[in-house]
C-alpha cells in the first residue's frame, strides 16, 4: 500500500435533489471540462485492422457509427498510430499524415450527426509494433516482414517483448524528442478532424509502458532508473498533448495498472503515475492491465467479471482522479454497481458492445428505465414507438417470461 495520504476523487457522483428521481448513475451525465457526457457508457478502443495506409474506411464508419445509434455516452476509436513505426498492425488507423484527417472527420461528422460524442486513442506500439490480426494468428512480424513494410520496433532499451519478437532499436534523446512531436502533430490532426476527446494509450506493453517498466527499461540516463525517470517520457507526451489539445476538451489516458510481470510495474506505481498524469493535464485515467510482453500472458490477472475494477477503485481513491473501469463489464446492473461502489466514474465496454451495439439501451431497460424512443435515432425510434403503442404489453410480458428462472426438474 502507498504511504502517501489518500485524496478524494476528483469527480464525485452527482448529487440528487430531494425531488429528483433515483436515476441510475450509469445514465446520469458527467461533465469533463466543457464536455458533458450524456451517460457513463464508453465504447472501448478495439483494433479492427481495416484501415488503408492509416486512413479510415467504410468499415470504420459502420463499426463506430453503429455505437452512436446504440446510445453510448462516448465512443473511442481503436489505437490510432502517431507514426508508421507505431502501428500495432499494418492496417491500423493513423494520424501521422494530413491525408488521414478527412476520412476520420467523415466518421466524426456521422457520430456528431446522431448526437454522439467520439474520441481518438493515440498510440505508439513501440517494441510491440508489427503483428498480424487476431484472425490471422496474432503473431509478431518477422524482421523480413518489418523490412518489407518499412517498419521499425522502438523501445527504451534493446530488450525484446518476448519469443518471436525482434530486439527493438533503443531510442536516443533525438528519437525521444521525435516521438513526443509525433504525438503533438497527431493531436493537431485530431483537432482538425473534430474529435471531442483524445485518449493516450500508455498500457498493454506499448511504447509508454516499456519506458515505465524496469524490466523493459534498462537505461542509465534521465529516462531510466528510478520510477520518476521512467515516467519522464509518458509525462512529457501527456504535457505536450495537453498543450496542443483545446483546454475545453478532456484528455484521457489508458494505463496498465499492473503490467503482468513479477517484480515490475505495480499498483503503487500506477497510483503515483495517475497523480502525475493529472498534474500534466489528464482528466480521466482509463484503467486496464497487463501486456508488457508475450511471455507474461500466463501470469496476468485471472480473468473474470469486472476483473480490473478493483484497480480503478484504488487509483480513484488514492490518487484522487476520475477513473474509467474496463474489462468484462457485461450488463447494466453490473455497470451500475461499479459506479455506486465508487470504483469508477465511467465504464467502458468492448466485446459486449460488439455483440450488441445497442448495449446502452438494453442496459437502461435492465435498470428499470422506461423505453425512451425519443432519445433513439428518429429513423429507428419512431417505428419502435409505433410498435410499442400496439404491442408493448405483449412484448414486455414475453421478455419477463424469458427472463424468469426455469422451474427445477427432478430426474
Amino acid at each position: 500500500m502507498s504511504d502517501e495520504p489518500a485524496r478524494q476523487p476528483a469527480q464525485q457522483p452527482a448529487q440528487r435533489g430531494a425531488n429528483e428521481p433515483d436515476r441510475p448513475l450509469l445514465f446520469s451525465p458527467l461533465r469533463l471540462r466543457d464536455l458533458v457526457l450524456p451517460n457513463r457508457v464508453v465504447i472501448s478502443p478495439m483494433c479492427q485492422h481495416a484501415a488503408e495506409d492509416g486512413r479510415a474506411t467504410d468499415w470504420h464508419l459502420v463499426h463506430l457509427g453503429k455505437f452512436a445509434l446504440g446510445g453510448a455516452g462516448l465512443i473511442l476509436t481503436e489505437g490510432t498510430a502517431v507514426s508508421p513505426h507505431g502501428r500495432i498492425g499494418l492496417k491500423d488507423l493513423g494520424l501521422w499524415s494530413d491525408a488521414q484527417v478527412a476520412p476520420l472527420a467523415r466518421v466524426v461528422d456521422f457520430v456528431h450527426g446522431q448526437g454522439g460524442l467520439i474520441g481518438v486513442q493515440l498510440a505508439h506500439a513501440g517494441r510491440k509494433a508489427g503483428s498480424h490480426a487476431l484472425w490471422e494468428g496474432g503473431h509478431a512480424f518477422s524482421q523480413a516482414e518489418l523490412d518489407a513494410h518499412g517498419m521499425r520496433r522502438l523501445g527504451p532499451s534493446p530488450v525484446a517483448a518476448g519469443p518471436g519478437w525482434t530486439v527493438p532499436d533503443a531510442l536516443d534523446e533525438a528519437g525521444i524528442a521525435a516521438v513526443i512531436e509525433d504525438f503533438a502533430a497527431a493531436t493537431r490532426r485530431a483537432v482538425a478532424a473534430g474529435f471531442d476527446v483524445v485518449e493516450l494509450h500508455f498500457g498493454h506493453g506499448y511504447l509508454a509502458t516499456s519506458f515505465l517498466s524496469p524490466l523493459a527499461n534498462r537505461r542509465r540516463d534521465a529516462f531510466g532508473g528510478p520510477r520518476e525517470n521512467r515516467m519522464r517520457l509518458p509525462l512529457a507526451i501527456a504535457a505536450r498533448v495537453r498543450a496542443e489539445w483545446p483546454a475545453a476538451r478532456p484528455l484521457f489516458c489508458r494505463i496498465s495498472a499492473v503490467d503482468g510481470a513479477a517484480d515490475s510495474w505495480d499498483l503503487d506505481d500506477s497510483v503515483a503515475l495517475a497523480r502525475a498524469l493529472t498534474s500534466a493535464g489528464v482528466d480521466v485515467v482509463d484503467v486496464s492491465s497487463g501486456g508488457l510482453s508475450e511471455e507474461t500472458r500466463r501470469i496476468t490477472v485471472p480473468r473474470g467479471l469486472g476483473f480490473q475494477v478493483g484497480y480503478a477503485g484504488r487509483i480513484r481513491q488514492e490518487a484522487g482522479v476520475v477513473t474509467q473501469a474496463v474489462g468484462m463489464i457485461v450488463d447494466g446492473p453490473q455497470a451500475e454497481d461499479i459506479l455506486r461502489s465508487g470504483a469508477a466514474d465511467l465504464v467502458a465496454v468492448g466485446r459486449a458492445a460488439l455483440a450488441d451495439p445497442y448495449w446502452p439501451r438494453r442496459a437502461a431497460e435492465d435498470l428499470g428505465l422506461p423505453p425512451n424512443y425519443a432519445g433513439w435515432p428518429v429513423r429507428h425510434g419512431a417505428w419502435l414507438a409505433k410498435r410499442d403503442e400496439a404491442m408493448g404489453p405483449l412484448l414486455r410480458d414475453r421478455r419477463r417470461a424469458l427472463r424468469a428462472p426455469s422451474p427445477s426438474t427432478t430426474l
